[in-house]
């Protein structure tokens, strides 16, 4: 093997490498996984009755930081809750009751 194919094949490696790792770090989850996560959440405070969320990706700011959120909420017996959930994670930013 000649050392000018093994450098370029070790360059071409590591350049899929990070553009892989780059597109893995920057991927949302879809707005139903999302929707499960936070239902998930929230069964284990109670029963849950309803749930809804937007399809589509927002962007806040809160404490400073910007996320890209799904807007969503989920109706229990003891009220509504409307919740900012992280497009990356899934994670419930911020949930309020109406």
């Amino acid at each position: 093997m000649r050392i000018k194919t093994f450098l370029t094949g070790i360059v071409v490696g590591a350049t899929a490498a990070y553009i892989w790792n780059e597109w893995q770090h920057n991927r949302l989850i879809s707005s139903e996984q999302a929707l499960q996560k936070a239902k998930q959440a929230f069964q284990q405070t109670g029963e849950i009755t309803g749930s809804w969320i937007q399809t589509t990706v927002e962007t806040v700011e809160k404490n400073g930081l910007r996320y890209n959120i799904y807007r969503g909420g989920i109706t229990c017996p003891t009220g509504a809750y409307e919740c900012l959930i992280d497009a990356k994670t899934g994670t419930i930013i911020e949930a309020k009751k109406l």
